[in-house]
């Protein structure tokens, strides 16, 4: 009689890093000839179990160096309190638990959640990393997605319609310390939404549809100039991380050679202990520059890996680009082409970053962000601000958005000169970006109109800077302007609706003699006039009683 394995057959659909455009993994999918064996193993935590297990033996007969992902549903770790015989079939198989990311999906509802923990738990404890997957389309609760801490959430592509939410997704990963990665992309549209929105992963038929054999060839589009914003600490090591190849530090010679010589795209080997920490690092080319020498076979064959070997050179997950940089930088200059092992809290590899990769996007992101820069005053335009207005709005915090310029600026210019008034517009940039402290941001959108988004308590130093100085252009006494517009969490839902209850303020502000400051809320009508004098509010704009702040 045959069973229903004899049936059964899997894909492996691969899982691409988004800024090197390499396979960062491979999903192993179920894909009977017959029935319905998911509908299945829904209702069967068992048969959800050997599914696993099996997935693991497939993805061993094809040879992989790549990490897995492996489908489990959540009900079926609940009720078997963790998947021991997928740890064991894991080590059978010659591969390390933390090779291995448990992709745990929906239905939650009716699942327990203490016992979903608790199994989640005990996965972790062997090694295994989790994904929180089908988020976006299915049932996961919000409270418990970040009780589980998954080290990788997966977006369902139909949310990228949304992409306010999938920011708010990016915030919070970035909170909990996991990659964000986006499945089920099939246009070029929604992989230019998912690199925009901050996925550092994604999966889909746009890249490469599930396949019998592994494929190690994607395509990736190629991204739009300036499509993510770079963070001014540089962007996150986690966004470069490459699959390692990892052997145990007992490894021989002759077994690095053998992983070497039949996987060319590998440009070392990590020697791990135990617990997947990397204790030796092996340069493909040097280790096989002295494997090739007179008498290197017989010398080092048999010998440990470990005597050909360095120390590893290490950093965590949230160490940024320029903090591997600085890591490189240190010690023989022959090791500069070295892979950098990543690692997580618990020392452990999750995968390695390559210098030239580090390199590239570290200059492409300074020719981007000089092209954003002002070239008189090199501070950055409207686009800055207002993409950091709308990650402040998603992540539910206050904010104060403010426009500054100079009175009647063109008679200024007619009066000292152009390149008085130039003068004068490059002082105010100075003053302002002396005085952006902790997380003010200041941008300068042409002429004489400057933005600044500061948290509310901000407010009054910054003020302070820029109206109490006595500016002048060409020996002509200049007075500046000064709007602002307080937002607290949900009284605006984009950069849009703040920069339209911006707009009336400033013109309250210029109506008023002298160097004046208008203050108003967000969704609240009126305002108040905290400096200026000689002229009523206009029409229409009640000034609201002091104490509006």
């Amino acid at each position: 009689m045959r069973s229903w394995t004899d049936t059964l057959r899997f894909a492996f659909q691969p899982v691409v890093n988004l800024a090197t455009g390499g396979v960062a993994g491979l999903e192993i999918l179920a894909r009977p000839e017959a029935g319905d064996i998911l509908a299945e193993a829904r209702r069967d935590p068992e048969l959800d179990g050997s599914l696993a297990v099996l997935a693991i033996r497939a993805a061993a007969s094809k040879e992989t160096l790549l990490p897995l992902h492996v489908n489990v549903f959540a009900g079926t770790l609940a009720d078997l309190g963790g998947l021991p015989p997928l740890h064991d079939t894991v080590r059978q198989a010659g591969r390390l638990p933390w090779e291995v990311t448990i992709d745990v999906g929906p239905p939650y509802t009716h699942v327990p959640q203490p016992a979903l923990l608790e199994a989640v738990g005990a996965v972790r404890a062997q090694g295994f990393r989790i994904s929180a997957d089908g988020i976006g389309d299915g049932d996961v609760p919000l409270r418990l997605l970040t009780d589980l801490a998954p080290d990788l959430v997966k977006l369902d592509a139909s949310l990228l319609a949304r992409p306010a939410a999938v920011r708010a997704m990016r915030t919070l990963c970035e909170e909990l310390g996991a990659l964000l990665s986006v499945e089920g992309v099939e246009t070029e549209l929604q992989f230019a939404a998912a690199v925009t929105a901050g996925a550092q992963l994604a999966q889909g038929d746009l890249f490469a549809p599930p396949t019998r054999l592994p494929a190690a060839d994607v395509y990736v589009p190629p991204r739009s100039p300036g499509a993510v914003a770079v963070p001014r600490s540089g962007p996150s090591v986690r966004e470069f991380v490459r699959p390692a190849a990892l052997l145990p530090a007992t490894a021989s010679a002759g077994q690095v050679r053998a992983l070497l010589t039949g996987a060319p795209e590998v440009s070392g080997v990590l020697l791990v202990d135990p617990h997947g920490v990397p204790v030796r690092s092996v340069h493909r080319s040097r280790f096989l520059l002295s494997m090739s020498g007179r008498y290197g076979h017989a010398l080092y064959a048999d010998r440990p890996a470990a005597k050909l070997g360095d120390p590893p050179r290490t950093v965590g997950v949230d160490a940024t680009a320029w903090e591997v940089l600085d890591v490189v930088a240190v010690g023989a200059p022959d090791r500069t082409s070295d892979d950098v092992a990543v690692v997580d809290r618990y020392g452990r590899c999750v995968g390695v970053v390559r210098l030239a990769d580090l390199v590239r996007a570290l200059a492409e992101s300074r020719v981007e962000e000089a092209a954003r820069l002002n070239p008189l005053t090199r501070l950055p335009g409207s686009d800055v601000i207002t993409s950091e207005v709308d990650r402040r709005i998603a992540d539910g915090r206050a904010f104060a958005l403010s426009w500054l310029d100079v009175d009647h600026f063109k008679q200024v210019n007619d009066g000292a000169g152009f390149a008085a008034g130039d003068e004068l517009i490059r002082s105010v940039g100075q003053a302002l970006q002396q005085a952006a402290t902790g997380s003010t941001r200041v941008g300068h959108i042409g002429g004489d109109d400057f933005l600044v988004l500061a948290d509310p308590e901000r407010l009054d130093p910054l003020a302070a800077t820029v109206l109490d100085v006595p500016w002048s252009a060409g020996g002509r006494p200049v007075t500046l302007s000064l709007a602002t517009v307080l937002c607290p969490p949900g009284s605006v839902a984009d950069h849009r609706q703040a920069a339209a209850a911006l707009a009336p303020l400033k013109k309250a502000a210029k109506a008023l003699h002298g160097a004046s400051w208008v203050l108003g809320q967000a969704g609240l009508p009126g305002h108040e006039i905290v400096r200026g004098t000689g002229a009523p509010a206009p029409a229409g704009c009640a000034v609201a009683e002091p104490g509006l702040r």
